[in-house]
């Protein structure tokens, strides 16, 4: 991207022209300019509309390109075939200059020779004239002109007579080239004045191209997304937004961001943000004022891509320190200032952020004017966000509609802010806390408590210890419905499985049967054709042994079949035809020795794997190759035994272990979807899995 606006409007005026640099930006400028239009025009229109619209009248002659590749080269220099007379002058100029170099050698071999110069002197310029080096005690040695002398004096550079001609032609032949020059490039500027109007139009839209590219570079940077909706009206419905430059910062330093899920909407429209210092609450502030700001400026927001906006008439801030020396204002002074503008200006789709309000003077008078302030402002029915410290501020939000309390939660046990908002309830500074985990005296923290008394501290302690074991009592909950939700499937499967082999044994029962009462039949026509043939054949002894040896065969056969025969996959034997009433009891077998069946074996396997599943895999601090096989053996036990939800807790740190986890999943058809968790239960640092 070059800006050639400020060169085309240079040579509007007749006999200017660009020099060959300028061209030659003009050039590659163009070349982008003709490279956008081809990749837009040689896609459907409705690929891209919008810039399409953008590009409709634009319109750029390739023709101005070709020729300014005529006259210059890569580098920037007129090229010698830019016209048949440049030609002609720098090959004059070309000859010219090897006769004055031959000349030159020449006299400073004999110079050297003589032991008029040194052994290693060369061919030199001095004022634009072609020298040779001459020790001053011979200068008059060879006839000539000095040019110019060395430092010390002791060397001049000479310029030899039968040289001085052919340099004095040389010097006109470069006056006459440069005089061409001028004139290929006025021509050339003759012949794009007349394109000069499509071409501001060409650079506005390059401008526009660059500034849309920029737009997109960041929202890649930063992670920003088109919101589902944005609406006419005020607005703030967001999730897991983030601070563009705290987010950039910390990513390069591998740190994470915890994200903001906040909502203001009619009901609600004024947050008052209380917890303790270095809690995120001026960041929170920011952080919603940016990325409103972001949005109404056109640049896509980071956030969530079901968020909503609204827009706002008029954003207002009070952030920082205003105090002016040239004005004689101090902080407080600086501060009514603005809220009395606020006061003034505030209507129902204002935006407004106040960061510590009322700070600055006497707390009891600071909150007093604060509340009144605040009243004052609410009654104008705007939106906004302000950070406090006074109680009386927190107690608003009972008292008067459209404002609501919000805490920044502080982990009391291990003594550090979690940034995460809850909004709702009213936050504790945590003063004492903070300032005995930071060393500060015993006795004069004891003192202090003594003076503002028990009660209020522990009010205060008890409210954050109870919003941080809800969130953990969610959790918990959570997962023992998951639990119990996949022990009801379970069951059900169960019995599904236990209908279905009840049905099958009683098919296999069934076919037996039908095979041992076609069994019996045969016997029977056996010995009644036997009986047949002893009675025709007059007891015949060789055919009565001979009838009797089938009959004892065939009994021989049903037997061996009712002991050895058994149905595949199945315990149940298939019962066979036989006169001896014992074989019934065969048929009864031993609990003891029963054979194990195939599907007894699988179930009893994914009890085992049941008992010891978790539905939570926690991978962190595994190297990356470890963790990936741990993954893929949990998915398999989880895809086999039906899980509905798992979870992958991996932590945040740099993302490595996160992005091992989310590309593996992309691989799995059993995967119905995955996300991160909720803010409150472990946000980015775990994935939730669905299984199908």
């Amino acid at each position: 991207y070059y800006d050639m606006t400020p060169g085309l409007t240079s040579i509007q005026v007749e006999g200017t022209y660009l020099e060959p640099e300028k061209l030659s930006l003009l050039k590659l400028s163009l070349q982008t300019i003709l490279a956008i239009l081809d990749f837009l025009h040689n896609r459907p229109y409705d690929t891209y509309p919008l810039l399409n619209k953008l590009s409709e009248n634009i319109v750029i002659d390739k023709d101005i390109v070709k020729k300014i590749d005529r006259i210059v080269d890569d580098h920037s220099n007129i090229r010698n075939d830019a016209s048949t007379e440049l030609k002609r002058i720098r090959m004059d100029k070309q000859s010219k200059q090897a006769q004055a170099e031959k000349k030159l050698m020449r006299q400073l071999k004999t110079a050297i020779h003589s032991g008029w110069t040194a052994e290693d002197a060369g061919v030199t310029l001095r004022e634009g004239r072609w020298v040779i080096p001459i020790l001053s005690a011979h200068k008059r040695k060879i006839p000539g002109v000095v040019q110019d002398e060395s430092s010390t004096g002791q060397t001049v550079y000479l310029e030899p007579a039968d040289v001085i001609e052919t340099s004095n032609e040389i010097r006109e032949l470069e006056y006459a080239e440069r005089r061409e020059i001028v004139r290929i490039l006025m021509e050339f500027a003759s012949y794009l004045r007349p394109f000069s109007g499509s071409l501001f139009t060409a650079y506005q839209f390059l401008g526009k191209i660059d500034f849309l590219r920029a737009k997109a570079i960041l929202a890649i940077s930063i992670k920003a997304v088109m919101p589902a909706e944005i609406h006419d009206e005020p607005l703030i419905q967001w999730n897991e937004a983030l601070h563009p430059l705290l987010y950039l910062s910390h990513y390069q330093q591998a740190r994470p961001v915890v994200p903001l899920t906040i909502c203001l909407e009619k009901e609600n429209r004024i947050l008052v943000i209380s917890g303790p210092n270095a809690g995120g609450k001026s960041v929170l502030l920011k952080t919603v004022c940016m990325v409103q700001y972001m949005l109404q400026c056109g640049i896509l927001p980071p956030v969530k891509e079901d968020s909503e906006f609204g827009i706002f008439k008029n954003i207002f801030l009070d952030i920082g320190d205003e105090q002016s020396l040239e004005n004689d204002l101090s902080t407080y002074t600086s501060k009514l200032m603005n809220i009395k503008f606020f006061i003034e200006n505030l209507d129902k789709f204002s935006l407004f952020f106040i960061d510590e309000f009322g700070s600055g003077t006497d707390p009891a008078l600071g909150g007093a004017i604060a509340e009144a302030s605040l009243e004052a402002m609410n009654r104008k029915q705007p939106f906004g966000i302000i950070t406090t410290h006074y109680s009386n501020l927190k107690l608003l939000a009972g008292k008067l509609d459209g404002i609501m309390n919000g805490a920044m939660l502080f982990d009391s046990k291990k003594m550090k802010p979690l940034y995460r908002l809850m909004t709702g309830k009213p936050g504790s500074s945590f003063a004492m806390e903070i300032a005995g985990g930071i060393g500060f005296p015993p006795d004069i923290l004891e003192k202090a408590k003594e003076k503002i008394g028990t009660s209020q501290l522990d009010f205060e302690k008890q409210l954050q210890d109870l919003e941080v074991e809800k969130s953990e009592i969610r959790k918990k909950s959570s997962e023992l419905k998951v639990a119990d939700e996949f022990l009801d499937e379970l069951i059900q499967r169960y019995k599904t499985m236990n209908d279905d082999l009840a049905t099958t044994k009683k098919e296999i029962l069934r076919n037996a049967k039908e095979e041992a009462l076609s069994l019996l039949k045969d016997s029977n026509r056996l010995i009644e054709q036997t009986i047949k043939e002893i009675r025709e054949s007059q007891a015949d002894k060789e055919r009565t042994k001979s009838a009797r040896a089938s009959i004892k065969e065939l009994k021989t056969k049903i037997e061996g079949e009712k002991h050895s025969e058994t149905v595949p996959g199945s315990t149940f034997q298939v019962p066979r035809p036989n006169p001896d009433p014992d074989s019934y009891r065969d048929r009864t077998p031993n609990p003891e020795q029963k054979t194990r069946s195939p599907y007894q074996s699988y179930f009893d396997g994914l009890q085992e794997k049941l008992k010891d599943f978790r539905l939570t895999l926690d991978i962190r601090g595994m190297r990356a190759d470890e963790a990936y096989g741990v993954l893929i053996k949990y998915l398999d036990d989880a895809i086999l035994l039906s899980i509905p939800e798992i979870r992958i807790l991996h932590g945040k740190g740099n993302g490595v272990l996160r992005q091992i986890t989310r590309d593996y999943l992309s691989t799995l058809s059993e995967v119905k979807n995955y996300h991160d968790e909720r803010l409150e239960s472990g946000g980015s640092g775990i994935t939730v899995i669905q299984l199908k």
